[in-house]
């Protein structure tokens, strides 16, 4: 039976939502406070990463971040504040930060990026579309032995998945990459992995829902979101009240401030990520993650994109120039000659992305609400798990057997 839908939230997780729901037959509105321009989907790092199979919340991170916590400029920095959602918050991702737990993750954030990917390539394939898809796998840079050694292990990980992995040293790094003039040790290389240019792609997939007859409500804040007998009955609006027979929430690092209106627990913290173009000649051919800085590379269409920080200080989007020129001086201690000039830095911008507490996103329907579907949650992976996201929701709306197994992402979850 074909569906009304409204999905609130029109990032990478709500686009591809809408792109698969359409494939479906149901009737797709999508709600977004942005006028379908701006957001984290148009400033992340493009990655496709069947590479990172770890969860951020992994042993020792409560260390490092305790330790990075008094440090503005540090790679994982958290504002420390006295708010009940951000205790608790911090309290499920200690608890979720163990062995054990990381050990259940990795086999399922393998395979939903491998999903991710592989309907990456069909989208592409379809010759529907027009955007920059490359599939060049990932460097991970490293200047120490130390962290050459732990990206090793990770990468010796990764080949017990079945995952394509190389240590690589510093010549051959440069046959790779023969004019990044790359200042490392070495690198292990993940041939699993893919990159795109994300301001090619929303534009495209926006004008191709367009013609599919989805409607578009720009620069609409949702105010309240009334339920009658566990059901949605009506969304408000800024501007109107609404009413579908399915609701998808896919309103990344606000989506907690909707649940709380419907008595759902679903914690949450924004982290905020910067990224600064540099639009000329850098020699930069393949992806990279300089490890040390945790600073993102991403050769894009027409420009290179470097990226990084994850800054936990609540729901903003104040440019902070120290975590700016964090980034600016990653790029200079790790390319030979490359400088980041003021005006490339001054046209920085950030993103939010919605972090859970054990790292795994999101999906799927709440026993609280029979109607509402909830698609978030996906941190520093969005970009990569966004068709994934749409189809598993896609088919959860069209009562369909999901190509994956849901239970890791239930919404309903404790921590």
């Amino acid at each position: 039976m074909n569906k009304n839908v409204i999905i609130i939230g029109a990032g990478i997780i709500g686009l591809s939502t809408a792109y698969y729901l359409v494939k479906e037959g149901h009737q797709v509105s999508i709600i977004d406070k942005s006028n379908f321009s701006s957001g984290a989907s148009y400033v992340n790092a493009g990655y496709i990463t069947p590479s990172h199979f770890i969860p951020l919340a992994a042993p020792g991170m409560i260390n490092k971040g305790i330790k990075w916590m008094f440090n503005p400029t540090s790679p994982f920095y958290i504002k420390p504040r006295l708010n009940a959602d951000f205790l608790n918050w911090t309290w499920a991702f200690k608890k979720s930060a163990t062995a054990s737990k990381v050990e259940k993750a990795i086999p399922v954030i393998k395979a939903i990026n491998l999903l991710s990917r592989d309907l990456y390539e069909d989208i592409k394939e379809s010759n529907t579309f027009n955007f920059h898809y490359e599939r060049k796998g990932l460097l991970m840079c490293y200047q120490s032995d130390k962290v050459g050694e732990a990206e090793w292990k990770i990468g010796k990980r990764g080949i017990e998945e079945g995952l394509g992995v190389k240590n690589l040293t510093k010549k051959e790094v440069d046959v790779l990459e023969p004019n990044a003039n790359l200042n490392i040790k070495g690198a292990i290389y993940f041939d699993s992995d893919a990159h795109m240019t994300p301001t090619d792609f929303m534009p495209e997939m926006v004008k191709f829902l367009k013609t599919k007859g989805v409607i578009f409500y720009a620069n609409e804040d949702v105010k309240d979101i009334e339920v009658t007998n566990r059901t949605v009955s009506k969304i408000i609006t800024n501007k109107q009240k609404l009413k579908a027979d399915e609701v998808v929430l896919a309103a990344g690092s606000w989506s907690p401030l909707l649940t709380k209106k419907l008595g759902l627990q679903i914690p949450i913290q924004a982290g905020k990520g910067y990224r600064i173009n540099v639009n000329r000649e850098t020699g930069i051919t393949i992806p990279a993650i300089l490890c040390e800085a945790k600073v993102a590379v991403t050769p894009m269409q027409g420009f290179t994109r470097f990226a990084g920080t994850m800054e936990m200080a609540g729901i903003n989007h104040n440019i902070n120039p120290m975590r700016v020129q964090t980034i600016a001086n990653a790029a200079k201690n790790y390319y030979t000659n490359l400088n980041i000039t003021v005006a490339e830095k001054r046209s920085a911008d950030c993103g939010l992305r919605p972090c859970s507490p054990d790292g795994l996103p999101y999906i799927g329907k709440s026993s609280k609400c029979n109607n509402l579907t909830i698609a978030t949650g996906h941190a520093m992976m969005g970009w990569s798990l966004g068709p994934a996201t749409g189809k598993l929701v896609s088919e959860i709306i069209s009562e369909k057997k999901t190509t994956l197994d849901l239970s890791s992402f239930n919404p309903d979850r404790r921590f």
